[in-house]
């Protein structure tokens, strides 16, 4: 069977640090969403410990994330044939892929799923500064910083969900995995699933 190189190495080990830093950051900061979550904290040495981690785990995900974002934005741009994807979009859902247009390398649900997951980071960042103590906090009404608690709950929880579709994607279309744990993809997998990418690796070869 013959295979192309979806993602380098470096893109690779890339994403599998901002896994393990999801997790990390996602366990310590669900200690203090509710309490009773509140025994993840036991995994950092407790609530002190949990309170002090979050933020540099969370911190340490985002510029992580960057390296992806950079690299990975430009095809992820949305195109025209975006739209012809997502008007099938429902079809797609109920196992019937004949019909869709073809795509480059990320489809339009894959692209959602992405810009979810950098705007979601972006709020997280922004608002986590704004009740991060004793570093920042001081600098912001006590109301402003209520509803930056506010918005940086709401954020989590929608990079949450789009964690659970990206993970439940990549396991439902067979052949995904193979992309992030070895870098390449079989041959049929890249023209049933992306064919305009399967022409552009494969062009004058």
């Amino acid at each position: 069977m013959k295979y192309l190189r979806r993602y380098e190495d470096r893109d690779r080990m890339n994403h599998w640090a901002v896994a393990l830093l999801f997790v990390l950051a996602g366990l310590s900061g669900l200690a203090f969403f509710h309490p009773s979550l509140f025994f993840f904290s036991h995994l950092f040495g407790g609530g002190s410990w949990a309170r002090i981690l979050h933020p540099f785990l969370g911190l340490a995900m985002v510029l992580s994330f960057l390296g992806l974002f950079f690299r990975l934005k430009a095809d992820n741009a949305f195109t025209e044939g975006d739209k012809a994807w997502k008007a099938k979009m429902g079809e797609m859902l109920k196992g019937k892929k004949d019909g869709l247009p073809p795509v480059g390398k990320y489809n339009y649900g894959q692209k959602m799923v992405f810009w979810t997951l950098a705007i979601s980071l972006f709020v997280l960042l922004v608002t986590g500064f704004m009740f991060w103590r004793p570093w920042f906090a001081h600098y912001f009404p006590i109301d402003v910083i209520r509803a930056a608690v506010l918005l940086h709950s709401i954020s989590a929880v929608v990079l949450v969900l789009a964690t659970i579709v990206h993970v439940y994607a990549a396991i439902w279309v067979k052949g995904t995995v193979r992309a992030m744990t070895r870098g390449t993809v079989s041959e049929a997998w890249a023209k049933k699933n992306h064919p305009l990418w399967h022409s552009e690796v494969t062009r004058g070869k």
